[in-house]
């Protein structure tokens, strides 16, 4: 087994999170949980990604590059604000492209925020 998929599933176990839970936390199937933990499928990076937060660590720590399970602190812009994502703001981490640089993820986090100001007025 994978050292990805071995992780993905003794983390999901030791949180006491079936396939089906896990699977509902980062919005896709069962199917897609249990073929990434039986090595049938590789999971995308915002798959992993996804993983990686509903299990509480890192993507390195998930594809063996480090064997620190813990997230460090983060020390830019961390608001202190650790709620679980909702299914709306599920769908749209998913949805951006992986390979966009820091800039350009700055550059949505202001669209975004100007967006929803304005929304608000209306």
């Amino acid at each position: 087994m994978s050292v990805t998929a071995n992780r993905i599933k003794e983390l999901r176990t030791q949180k006491k999170l079936t396939q089906s839970e896990l699977a509902e936390i980062i919005n896709t199937s069962r199917v897609t949980i249990s073929r990434i933990e039986s090595e049938a499928r590789q999971p995308s990076f915002a798959m992993l990604s996804l993983i990686a937060n509903a299990l509480d660590t890192t993507m390195d720590y998930l594809q063996g590059k480090t064997d620190n399970v813990l997230k460090t602190s983060q020390t830019s812009s961390d608001d202190g604000d650790d709620k679980p994502l909702t299914p709306n703001q599920r769908r749209i981490a998913y949805s951006i492209d992986p390979s966009v640089s820091d800039e350009e993820r700055e550059d949505i986090i202001k669209m975004v925020h100007l967006a929803m100001k304005h929304r608000r007025r209306i």
